[in-house]
């Protein structure tokens, strides 16, 4: 099979999620395993050098984004086995930052309709093109609407993947003739709750709606978690499959990570309890037999850290200490920098992001706390199984299809089910219960590192998917 992905960021070229973490692993996998997969991506600005410097010029087209008539040149580079397509014009993407823009539906008008342009202008007709989120919502729309019965387009099938709901490209109904060249006659495509949704648009005419994991597949289905669109889904229900996502298991192996102070297996731990040693020193924590327990996260509000701030004086009580990662909102950066003034010793935390001090956090904490409000996937949870760092979450999302709580059969962690501190501080404290049995704490963390979250079955899956939509002609 010929499988396209259209994302807007992939590693290493330009990242601010885990959108860039799938489309720089998945397809790799994909095409381990036999199929033609490539990637297209915008050429943002500050895609590094060295990767601009191979890239190869193919060509420059003309883009029609309703009246305007745009530049669109096409580079290409062949990375870890994967043909990447970068989908140039300075205007949009010559940039400093990704996202956040005034016209940043403009952006991916131009981008999505210069996907499907392009193919005509390179030597690859995908079978599949797989959309990720809003910003490629509407590459099954325009397919849908112009390029279907276009010669050499054939029949291609086209699958939207919704990493998180809550993003869904929402604007007034002036952009659809304004901006987006779409007719009033097919305006009820995208039309909702008064507004242009791109994500309804996609959800509407893509032949398959993925979702990251099976939990959240349902859980949108449910206002709470649906951001408004449950209405459709629930419609569209027929077309909705959830596949957990994987992790890079070369990037993430304590075995042979180079960034970390000692390696160690899951047949052989002894290393951790350096990198624990080492993590202490480098941090400014007390080395002692309490747990330090980390946290790796945006700090917003859906990932869980009021319940943190409602208990945080309860769990330094219990003699936990914390590694604190992360940026996002002001109140909550204040309230992490506040605790660590006043617990100096037991509290460190880093603002903003740096990938080594993380690998490092991984394998040298004992536990990992992540009780999200809601958590299309989630990856820092299975990263940290793979160090033998046991999670604490709250049941949702992918932590509910990857995390087993640890008082029941298998478990390789620690789960709560409401939205509530105390009940959150209770798997605290049953975790710092079995932490304080060493031997039961060693298996515990031998079961997680045994877990296998790597890439491969995910890929199977969407190899699954495609194939049921190719062969239903």
């Amino acid at each position: 099979m010929k499988i396209l992905f259209a994302a807007s960021e992939a590693v290493p070229f330009a990242a601010s999620g885990g959108l860039a973490d799938v489309i720089g692993s998945l397809p790799k996998e994909i095409c381990a395993k036999g199929h033609d997969c490539r990637v297209v991506m915008p050429l943002y600005k500050q895609i590094p050098q060295k990767y601009c410097e191979k890239m190869k010029f193919v060509r420059n087209i003309t883009v029609d984004v309703s009246w305007r008539k745009q530049y669109c040149g096409i580079y290409m580079l062949k990375h870890d086995g994967v043909t990447y397509y970068f989908i140039d014009n300075n205007l949009y993407f010559g940039r400093d930052g990704l996202y956040g823009f005034y016209d940043e539906c403009e952006r991916f008008v131009f981008f999505d309709k210069a996907v499907l342009e392009m193919l005509k202008n390179i030597d690859f007709m995908p079978d599949i093109i797989n959309c990720n989120d809003w910003q490629t919502a509407l590459i099954p729309v325009y397919y849908q609407i112009y390029y279907k019965y276009q010669r050499k387009y054939g029949n291609i099938k086209s699958v939207i993947t919704i990493h998180n709901i809550e993003y869904q490209g929402s604007y007034g109904k002036e952009i659809l003739s304004d901006v987006m060249g779409i007719p009033m006659y097919n305006s009820n495509l995208l039309e909702y709750d008064g507004n242009v949704n791109m994500l309804k648009g996609a959800i509407e005419t893509a032949d398959r709606i993925l979702t990251v994991s099976p939990s959240y597949a349902w859980e949108i289905l449910d206002p709470w978690y649906a951001h408004g669109l449950d209405r459709i889904l629930v419609t569209r229900q027929y077309k909705l499959k959830g596949i957990l996502n994987g992790i890079d298991t070369k990037i993430y192996n304590p075995e042979n990570d180079s960034l970390i102070k000692s390696n160690y297996s899951a047949e052989d731990i002894s290393g951790k309890e350096k990198c624990r040693k080492e993590l202490c020193t480098e941090l400014g924590l007390d080395y002692d037999e309490h747990a330090v327990v980390g946290i790796i996260t945006r700090l917003v509000r859906h990932k869980g850290i009021d319940l943190i701030r409602c208990v945080f004086d309860d769990m330094i009580n219990m003699g936990i200490k914390f590694a604190v990662l992360g940026s996002g909102e002001k109140m909550y950066e204040d309230f992490f920098l506040e605790m660590a003034a006043r617990y100096p010793r037991r509290v460190s935390v880093h603002t903003g992001f740096d990938s080594e001090l993380a690998h490092r956090i991984y394998s040298g904490a004992d536990m990992f706390l992540m009780p999200s409000q809601s958590e299309p996937c989630g990856l820092a949870q299975m990263i940290a199984m793979r160090y033998g760092t046991i999670p604490i979450v709250r049941e949702t999302g992918g932590l509910r299809d990857t995390v087993r709580d640890n008082g029941g059969v298998n478990g390789n962690g620690f789960t709560f089910k409401t939205y509530n501190a105390n009940d959150m501080l209770d798997a605290v404290k049953r975790a710092k219960r079995d932490y304080d049995d060493k031997e039961k704490w060693n298996q515990l963390v031998e079961r997680a590192m045994k877990c296998d979250y790597s890439w491969s079955a995910s890929a199977d899956m969407y190899i699954e998917t495609y194939k049921e939509l190719t062969e239903t002609e």
